[in-house]
C-alpha cells in the first residue's frame, strides 16, 4: 500500500450535470405528428378568435331600421307603375302585453335555447359556412336574435358574407339590449303574411283580436308562420299551416311547457278567411303582385324585404297588352250573372314572360282563377296531335269519327261526339276543326296515353299541383295513379296560366321558356338585387309544333279570324254532366308574337250561361275574349305569319277499319247524327191523362210482342201522375240496384251520426260512375249483405225488391225503381238532404260516360240523373239483362222514369229496346 497522500481529483466529488425534466408519460404516449397538430390548431383558433374579435369590434350595429318602404312594381317599360307593394299593418306592443304561453310558442318554434345563448349558435354557424362554400345551398340555422338581425338590418341573401355580418350584429345586439329586449323587438317585426308586421298585427289579422288575447293554439298558429308565412296561412295551404302548428305544440311539450295530452288533442283553431285589417291592391294587378311575391321568394328575396325594402321590381307585364286584357275581360263579364268567371294569361313565346295576366278584379290575397286548375276539355286535342305526330301519324290521317264509338278502354261506355256529329272518314285536321271526340281518342289509345301526357308535361304541364300528380286518375275514379285515353278529351285539370305555358311552347316552335312575371330587381338606392336568367330549351321539333300550329289555323278560320292577324288557336268545352250545359269554357292558342288563353267558368263547377240563357261553350264568350284581347294587344304591332306546315308523318288509314259497312261517308264529310230526343214525338201527347195512359198501353202491347219482356214506370213530379206497363213485374236489377246499395250505406252513417269515410266515398265513387262491381260488393257486405238491404228497402219505401247473396240478381220492379227516385227527392225521406244530393250528384256523373238508357226521353237543355245496368245470363244463353232508372230535370220537367227488360240477344239491341221504350213513354204522355 502506497503512503503517498491522494491526490485532489481522486478525494473530490464530481461535479454536478443539469438533466432535463422527463415529460409525463401519458404525453409521451401520445404521437408526435398528433402533438404537433393540436397545437397548429390551437395556434389557428387563437389567431381565428383574434380576427373574429376584430371582425365584430370593426362591425358598427347601424341604428334602429328605418320605417318599411313601399316596393314598386313597373311594367317592362321600367317606367310606368304598374302597382305599389308594402301598404303594412303595424303594431308595435311591449312585451308584458304578449302572454307567457305565445311567447313559448315561438321559442319552441324557431329558438328554445334563446334565454341559454350569447346571440349565435356556433354549431348552426359553421353548418351554414360549410354547406355555402361546399355545396352553394344557401343553409341557414339563425336564433333569434339573428333573425332580429337579418329582418332588421340586412338582407335576406343567402351568403358567406351576409352570414358572417350577421353573426357579427347577434353579438353586438346582445351586448346592448337584453334577452326580454331583443324578444320584444323580435316579435314586433316579423312578417306574418296577409301585410301584418309584429305580433300584434298578426293577431288582428288572423283571430280580429289583440295579443294579450291568444289562447296557445292560436299561439302557435303565428309562431308556425314564422317559417313561411306564405304556406302557414291556412287559407293558403291548411295542411301544412295545420302539420306545422301540430309540431310547434309537440315541441312546446318537449320543453316541458305544455301537457303532452294537449299538444296532441288541441283543436285547430278558428281562423279568419282573409284578413280583415290590411289594405290591399285591389283590381286585376292584385293577383299580379301575389304572383309577383311568389316568384321573389323562390328566387330567395323574402316577402318581408319586398314589402317593406322599396325595391323597384320590373315586371314583365305590357301595359298595353294588359290593359287589353282587363277591358275585354271586364266587357264580357259586364252585366251578366255574378257567378260567372274568367281568366286570360298571354305569354311571349320567345321569352317566357307574361305580358298579360287575368285572374279576378277583387285584388290580392283573393282566389286566382288563372291558377286554378280546371278540365281544359278540347284545348288538349293539339297535344294528342303533337303525339301522334312524334310517332309517324300525320294530321292528314283519316280516322272512324263516328258517333258514338264504343272503346275497349271505357268498359263498353260509347264515346260521343259533341252535337253527336258523324265524320266516318275524318282526317285529323277535319277532326280539329269540328273539336270531334271519338278520332282523338282512338288516337290516345293507338299511341297510349302517357305519350300525351309526357308531351304535356314538357310543354308546360307541372308535375304535381300540390300533393296531387297532374294528368292522372285520382281515388275513386277508374285508374288512380295512372293515365287514361280520356286525357285526349282534356279531362285532367290543368290551370289557364300552364295552358299559356304549353301553346306559347307551341308558339315557340316546339322551344320552351319558363314563364316568368319579373325581369329584374333592384335596391332602393339602385343595386341589382335579381334579373331573370332566361333560358329555353327545345322540347318539341319545330316541323311538329308548325304542323300543329296550321292545322289550328283552319279552326280560326272556322270560327272567325281576327282582321289581319294571323292566328292559331282551339277552343273547349267541358259538358256539366249530362246537359248542353258547359262547365268550363276556354280558347287557347297564339299569334307568332303572343300566345293567350282565356277561360269563364264558375268558382264551384255548374253550368255557365250568359244572362239571356244561353249556355257559354268555348266559341262563344272565350273565343271572342280571345279574339278582341289579340286584336287589342297587338294593335301597334306589324302581323307576322305563322310556319307553314311541314307534312310531318304519313297519313294513316288504320282506325278505318273500325267505320260501319253503311256508314254514309266519304273523306272529310261531316253531318249531325242522332240528337237526344230523337225519338220523342209530342205530338203525340193530346186529349186527357187517362187518354193518354190508354193510347200509351195499347202501343207498348204491340211493341211487346216484337221484343223481349220489358217494364216501365213514369211518376211525374210536377203534376202528380203516374203510369206504369208491367210494373210490379220483379225483373234481376243488375247495376241498377247500386243506387239502393248506396243509399243503404248512407242510412247506416245517418244512424251512426256520422259521415262516410274517406276509404268509402272512394268506393261508392267507382261504384256509381264506372259502376265497378268489386267496390259494389265491399259496400253490400258494409250494409250487412241482403238482411242490410231488405231493411234500408223497407225503410226506403221499396216493398217490392227481394235482395239476394249476389246484389246483381237482386229482384226488384220499375215502380220500386221510380219509389227510389222518389226517396231522393223528397224531403220526407229518410235520407238526410245532404245524402240526397250525394246520390243524385253522382248519377248525374254517370251520364257523361253513360249516355243511352232513359236518357233517349230527355231532350235538350234537361239534365238526367241515371244508373244503367246490364248483364250476360249464363243461364239464359247469356241473353242480356238490360236495366236504365233516372230523373229527368229541366225548367218545366221533373219526371222519374224506369226501364226493365230482360231476355236480349245482345247488348246493343237491348239498349235499343230500352230507348225506344222511354221515348214512347214520353212521346204519348207529354211530359
Amino acid at each position: 500500500m502506497s503512503d503517498r497522500p491522494a491526490s485532489p481529483a481522486a478525494t473530490e466529488p464530481p461535479p454536478r450535470r443539469h438533466r432535463k425534466r422527463r415529460a409525463p408519460d401519458w404525453y409521451l404516449r401520445v404521437p408526435r405528428w398528433l402533438r404537433r397538430s393540436v397545437a397548429a390548431l390551437a395556434v389557428v383558433v387563437l389567431m381565428l378568435t383574434g380576427v373574429a374579435s376584430g371582425y365584430v369590434a370593426s362591425v358598427d350595429l347601424p341604428p334602429d331600421p328605418v320605417p318599411p318602404q313601399a316596393s314598386v312594381l313597373y311594367f317592362r317599360d321600367g317606367h310606368t307603375v304598374l302597382a305599389r307593394i308594402g301598404l303594412a299593418d303595424r303594431t308595435d306592443v311591449s312585451l308584458d302585453r304578449v302572454p307567457v304561453h305565445v311567447r313559448r310558442a315561438f321559442l319552441a318554434a324557431e329558438d328554445r335555447d334563446f334565454y341559454d345563448h350569447f346571440g349565435i349558435s356556433v354549431t348552426g354557424l359553421l353548418r351554414a359556412l360549410w354547406t355555402n362554400l361546399v355545396h352553394d345551398s344557401g343553409q341557414g340555422a339563425s336564433t333569434i336574435t339573428q333573425q332580429y338581425v337579418r329582418n332588421a338590418y340586412l338582407t335576406q341573401e343567402r351568403t358567406v358574407s351576409r352570414k358572417t355580418r350577421e353573426a357579427a350584429l347577434a353579438l353586438k345586439v346582445e351586448h346592448r339590449w337584453s334577452k326580454d329586449e331583443i324578444l320584444e323587438r323580435y316579435l314586433n317585426t316579423i312578417y306574418f303574411g296577409r301585410g301584418a308586421y309584429g305580433i300584434e298585427a298578426a293577431a288582428r289579422a288572423y283571430f280580429g283580436a289583440s295579443v294579450d288575447r291568444l289562447s296557445v293554439a292560436q299561439g302557435a298558429v303565428l309562431a308556425a308562420m314564422v317559417k313561411d308565412p306564405t304556406r302557414g296561412d291556412p287559407a293558403v295551404d291548411r295542411t301544412w299551416a295545420q302539420q306545422r302548428w301540430r309540431w310547434v305544440l309537440r315541441s312546446m311539450a318537449a320543453q316541458g311547457w305544455l301537457d303532452a295530452g294537449a299538444a296532441e288533442n288541441t283543436p285547430y283553431p278558428a281562423v279568419a278567411k282573409e284578413s280583415v285589417t290590411t289594405s290591399t291592391i285591389s283590381g286585376p294587378a292584385g293577383l299580379v303582385a301575389d304572383r309577383v311575391e311568389d316568384e321573389l321568394t323562390r328566387a330567395g328575396i323574402s316577402r318581408q324585404q319586398i314589402r317593406t325594402g322599396g325595391l323597384r321590381i320590373t315586371t314583365t307585364l305590357d301595359a298595353t297588352a294588359q290593359a287589353a286584357a282587363t277591358d275585354t275581360v271586364g266587357k264580357a263579364l259586364k252585366g251578366q250573372p255574378k257567378e260567372l268567371r274568367a281568366a286570360l294569361v298571354a305569354v311571349d313565346p320567345a321569352d317566357g314572360g307574361v305580358r298579360a295576366y287575368y285572374g279576378g278584379d277583387r285584388g290580392r290575397g283573393y282566389f286566382d282563377d288563372a291558377m286554378a286548375a280546371r278540365p281544359p276539355a278540347s284545348t288538349f286535342k293539339p297535344i294528342v296531335l303533337a303525339a301522334a305526330e312524334e310517332r309517324g301519324i300525320g294530321f292528314r290521317s283519316l280516322y272512324n269519327g263516328s258517333s258514338p264509338r264504343l272503346f275497349d278502354s271505357r268498359n263498353g261506355a260509347p264515346l260521343y261526339n259533341q252535337e253527336n256529329l258523324q265524320c266516318p272518314i275524318c282526317p285529323l285536321d277535319t277532326a280539329m276543326v269540328h273539336s270531334l271526340n271519338t278520332p282523338f281518342y282512338a288516337v290516345a289509345e293507338q299511341i297510349g296515353p302517357d305519350a300525351v301526357s309526357r308531351l304535356a308535361r314538357r310543354l308546360g304541364v307541372p308535375e304535381k299541383y300540390g300533393d296531387q300528380q297532374t294528368l292522372v286518375d285520382l281515388k275513386g275514379e277508374p285508374s288512380p295513379g295512372r293515365t287514361r285515353p280520356d286525357i285526349a278529351l282534356g279531362r285532367y285539370p290543368v290551370a289557364p296560366a300552364d295552358m299559356a305555358t304549353v301553346y306559347a311552347t307551341l308558339a315557340g316552335g316546339g322551344r320552351r321558356a319558363e314563364r316568368h312575371f319579373v325581369q329584374s330587381v333592384a335596391t332602393a338606392d339602385g343595386a341589382g338585387l335579381h334579373r331573370h336568367a332566361g333560358k329555353t330549351k327545345q322540347v318539341l321539333s319545330d316541323d311538329v309544333a308548325a304542323d300543329v300550329g296550321a292545322v289550328l289555323a283552319e279552326v280560326v278560320q272556322h270560327d272567325g279570324p281576327i282582321p289581319n292577324l294571323p292566328a292559331a288557336a282551339k277552343t273547349g268545352s267541358q259538358q256539366w254532366a249530362d246537359t248542353t250545359d258547359s262547365s268550363d269554357a276556354w280558347t287557347a292558342g297564339w299569334t307568332p308574337a303572343l300566345a293567350a288563353v282565356a277561360w269563364v267558368g264558375r268558382d264551384k263547377p255548374g253550368p255557365i250561361r250568359l244572362k239571356n240563357g244561353k249556355a257559354i261553350n268555348g266559341d262563344g264568350m272565350p273565343y271572342e275574349v280571345w279574339r278582341a284581347f289579340l286584336a287589342g294587344a297587338l294593335r301597334d304591332q306589324p302581323p307576322r305569319q305563322l310556319a307553314d306546315a311541314t307534312l310531318v308523318g304519313e297519313p294513316v288509314r288504320m282506325d278505318l277499319k273500325t267505320v260501319p259497312p253503311d256508314a254514309k261517308a266519304f273523306p272529310g264529310l261531316v253531318y249531325p247524327g242522332p240528337q237526344r230526343g230523337d225519338q220523342v214525338d209530342r205530338s203525340k201527347a193530346t186529349g186527357s191523362w187517362p187518354e193518354r195512359v190508354d193510347r200509351l198501353t195499347k202501343v207498348l202491347d204491340t211493341y211487346a210482342d216484337t221484343v223481349p219482356e220489358f217494364t216501365v214506370s213514369v211518376v211525374d213530379r210536377k203534376t202528380g201522375d203516374r203510369y206504369d206497363y208491367h210494373g210490379d213485374t220483379r225483373l234481376e236489377a243488375a247495376s241498377v240496384i247500386k243506387v239502393e246499395l248506396l243509399a243503404a250505406l248512407l242510412l247506416k252513417a245517418q244512424d251512426e251520426n256520422r259521415g262516410l269515410t274517406g276509404a268509402e266515398k272512394s268506393r261508392v265513387a267507382k261504384m256509381i260512375k264506372a259502376s265497378d262491381n268489386d267496390s259494389a260488393k265491399k259496400v253490400y257486405a258494409a250494409i250487412g249483405g241482403p238482411s242490410g238491404l231488405r231493411d234500408a228497402c223497407e225503410r226506403l219505401g221499396l216493398r217490392d225488391t227481394e235482395p239476394a247473396s249476389a246484389f246483381g240478381l237482386t229482384r226488384t220492379t220499375a215502380n220500386d225503381q221510380t219509389r227510389m227516385l222518389a226517396a231522393l227527392a223528397d224531403a220526407s225521406s229518410p235520407l238526410s238532404e245532404k245524402s240526397r244530393k250525394a246520390i243524385l250528384d253522382l248519377m248525374s256523373s254517370v251520364n257523361a260516360d253513360q249516355n243511352w238508357g232513359v236518357s233517349a226521353a230527355s231532350l235538350a237543355g234537361e239534365r238526367v240523373a241515371v244508373k244503367n245496368g246490364w248483364l250476360a245470363r249464363s243461364s239464359e244463353d247469356n241473353r242480356w239483362i238490360i236495366n236504365s232508372t233516372g230523373r229527368i230535370t229541366g225548367d218545366k220537367t221533373d219526371v222519374s222514369v224506369s226501364v226493365l227488360s230482360h231476355g236480349h240477344t245482345g247488348q246493343k239491341t237491348g239498349i235499343a229496346v230500352v230507348e225506344h221504350v222511354a221515348a214512347l213513354a214520353r212521346s204519348y204522355l207529354g211530359w
